[in-house]
């Protein structure tokens, strides 16, 4: 089912609408186009990814923002478009981000991931530098880089980097 309200962005200045995702923590593996050529959501698409980003630690699923999904779907194909985004959080509850809070300066308290409205990932064979690179160029969103721990943290809030 196609929603009938298009995206507010020209459609043909968007990237085709198809990702491919591995959640990490649940070993999900889910392929959507979500967005058709005229730039229509397809609802049952958005529910699938709201799905795999879930909340892996509580399993509560939410709706995501879709701002994320296009920012983190123009910034896969900036780098080719070919591989996998491998998901290490999408979605987080609040106790879960609770519980990170308490664990790591990481983590914070006010976390975009709890509005459904940023993802941490990383793209196996892509340097998460060279993802980074890539997501600085569009100048849209937050881009947080982990080196040591290999990821990389995309939302849609106002642009900004760490």
């Amino acid at each position: 089912m196609l929603s009938p309200t298009p995206i507010r962005a020209e459609a043909g200045a968007l990237p085709e609408g198809e990702l491919s995702f591995y959640n990490v923590h649940t070993d999900e593996r889910l392929r959507v186009r979500y967005r058709d050529e005229r730039g229509r959501y397809d609802l049952s698409a958005l529910d699938d990814l709201n799905h795999i980003l879930r909340c892996h630690h509580t399993g509560e699923v939410a709706a995501m923002d879709p701002r994320v999904i296009e920012h983190l779907n123009l910034v896969q194909k900036t780098l080719g478009g070919e591989g996998e985004i491998h998901v290490i959080s999408g979605y987080r509850s609040p106790e879960y981000n609770a519980i990170l809070v308490k664990r790591s300066r990481r983590a914070a308290r006010h976390s975009l991931h709890v509005e459904g409205q940023a993802v941490d990932f990383f793209i196996p064979g892509v340097r998460p530098r060279e993802i980074k690179q890539a997501a600085l160029k569009h100048r849209y969103g937050g881009v947080g880089y982990y080196p040591r721990a290999q990821f990389i943290h995309l939302d849609c809030g106002p642009f900004r980097s760490w």
